[in-house]
């Protein structure tokens, strides 16, 4: 049984992992947590010692198969709670993160399942993130970041990056949810901007906007 403070960091340490091939170093886990590396020491040994992570010196983090399914299955809580609470409580896709975070620690296995069948089996959650299902299987889903687009080819938004209240109501106000479709303008050099034709009106994003929108090519 893990407490709410050893799930956090294993659910970052799974994150880190998956953009880093190597071992992820203390103060990766400590600026990630907003602590002091001191305290990621002592958290490292106690995840250690659960075999949910190994740590060699001068190597870093490395999460374990165990690891590997227990942070998954944090995850799936954490976002089948999110499509519950925008799809049956009419929460706001802005507003849900937060709450999702205390109630991702629910142990009820059979309560999360339960959840599961009820939304339908959900394969993606607000933000366009993949659920994993019971087994820890996470679907694959095409996408790429707006940066990454070609010019005069249409996309069409499947997730964000950056899932901060601020970032997610910036793109209520231009009317930009998953599922809007739009051909791609421009993308300027000196500003790495990128402008779009979206609802038949010209839109320029700025490179921190672009960085963070996820589409596919349709």
């Amino acid at each position: 049984m893990l407490t709410h403070t050893e799930e956090n960091y294993l659910k970052v340490i799974y994150h880190l992992s998956q953009t880093e091939d190597e071992g992820i170093s203390t103060n990766a886990i400590a600026q990630k947590i907003d602590t002091k590396a001191s305290s990621v020491t002592d958290m490292i040994k106690k995840l250690k010692e659960k075999k949910l992570i190994s740590h060699e010196k001068y190597k870093g983090v490395f999460i374990t198969a165990l690891g590997l399914q227990t942070a998954k299955m944090i995850i799936r809580k954490h976002r089948l709670w999110e499509v519950f609470l925008v799809d049956k409580l009419n929460f706001n896709w802005d507003e849900v993160h937060d709450v999702a975070e205390e109630l991702e620690h629910i142990k009820s296995e059979k309560l999360i399942n339960a959840l599961d069948a009820f939304l339908g089996y959900p394969k993606e959650d607000p933000h366009g993130d993949p659920i994993p299902n019971a087994k820890g299987e996470i679907p694959y889903r095409e996408k790429e970041l707006l940066t990454e687009t070609e010019e005069n080819n249409n996309y069409m938004c499947v997730g964000v990056k950056d899932t901060s209240a601020a970032f997610l109501q910036y793109l209520d106000r231009q009317k930009i949810a998953l599922g809007s479709t739009f051909t791609i303008l421009k993308h300027e050099n000196f500003d790495h901007s990128v402008t779009i034709l979206f609802q038949e009106n010209e839109l320029t994003l700025s490179k921190v906007v672009a960085h963070n929108l996820f589409v596919k090519k349709i």
